[in-house]
């Protein structure tokens, strides 16, 4: 952040966050895809700032106001978040809108078999993703305001046609395996069976933060695709990782000894799910995992055009680009049976 950003955010915070004073830095967090994360450090102490990254950007996208406010909404349920503490509209402090909010101090992991571990951390560490999941799916709208955060009903439906309009929008070659999931899910939706929940939009490892010391998982970050939706989009959205292989971008646990290193089989993890929001199995999930990797698919093409545009959060964003194909290609493998 240039130094009169700086100034011009520092002055701006000690105006309008209470107890907010002395702004000294601005580091720019290199993970991440989306909305630009900086860490603050002042003499009141340390916070984070999401913003809207720079340039031309989709339509609702990198909504920084709804990560806001599912953040104040979620304050005082079971999921844990990071406090949200101020939110700024006015795009003439930093060029975008933003928000301010508390610093956790905590782990992230990126490599889903957890290398270094012993077998029981790494079993606590899912479990702690698989309860934090069923919190999230379990909140009480009504209670916490959120029920209008989305439209209710049809949600794969509406879900389909917004992510087949934003692939579009940011193509840059054409995907014969994206076309062929494209025209299956289209021909094979499956019916609206009415539950509604407030949902994540982008559950896996590396959104959620853990204490420095133990397994427990203190906050579920980046809320920018969450809505109230069907809550078996997020369970299998993270259950991909299951069929993904390892990798320097978006690694999965295919081909690893999961036994050996007492990480959960997907079927295990699915079934302690269920258990945890009372529902007796889950029908046509081959559905739902083949949409979730077309969504994927369709959020990393659109990462790729970004990068490709210049304004992406990340240096790293060609490469997430081209995880689009291989994801659209496991999906027919599942549709083939193989998967």
């Amino acid at each position: 952040m240039e130094e009169a950003e700086l100034k011009r955010l520092g002055s701006y915070l000690e105006a309008h966050l209470p107890g907010f004073r002395g702004l000294r830095t601005a580091q720019k967090f290199s993970d991440g895809q989306s909305n630009p994360t900086y860490k603050l450090r002042a003499e009141s102490g340390a916070y984070v700032l999401r913003r809207k990254p720079p340039g031309e950007l989709l339509k609702s996208a990198h909504a920084v106001d709804r990560e806001f406010r599912v953040l104040s909404a979620l304050a005082e349920t079971d999921v844990p978040v990071a406090r949200a503490l101020h939110l700024c509209t006015d795009d003439s402090v930093l060029g975008a809108m933003f928000y301010v909010m508390e610093f956790v101090e905590g782990r992230v992991f990126w490599d889903p078999s957890l290398p270094g571990m012993e077998p029981a951390e790494r079993a606590a560490i899912y479990d702690q993703m698989n309860v934090a999941l069923a919190a999230i799916h379990s909140v009480d709208l009504g209670a916490v305001d959120l029920a209008d955060f989305g439209r209710a009903g049809s949600y794969y439906e509406r879900q389909f046609a917004t992510w087949v309009r934003q692939y579009r929008a940011t193509e840059t070659g054409r995907i014969p395996a994206m076309e062929r999931i494209i025209d299956w899910l289209g021909a094979n939706m499956v019916p609206d069976d009415g539950r509604v929940s407030l949902v994540h939009g982008d559950y896996r490892l590396d959104n959620v933060m853990f204490a420095p010391d133990t397994p427990r998982l203190i906050a579920v970050m980046d809320w920018e695709l969450s809505t109230l939706g069907h809550p078996l989009a997020d369970l299998a959205y993270q259950c991909m990782l299951w069929r993904m292989p390892p990798g320097p971008v978006l690694s999965g646990l295919e081909g690893v000894d999961r036994g050996a290193l007492g990480l959960p089989t997907e079927d295990e993890y699915v079934a302690r799910y269920c258990e945890r929001v009372g529902i007796s199995g889950i029908e046509n999930w081959a559905f739902y995992l083949v949409f979730g990797l077309f969504r994927l698919a369709a959020i990393v093409q659109g990462v790729g055009y970004r990068g490709l545009k210049g304004n992406a959060s990340s240096d790293r964003a060609l490469l997430v680009g081209a995880l689009a194909a291989p994801l659209a290609e496991k999906a027919c493998e599942i549709l083939d049976g193989q998967g």
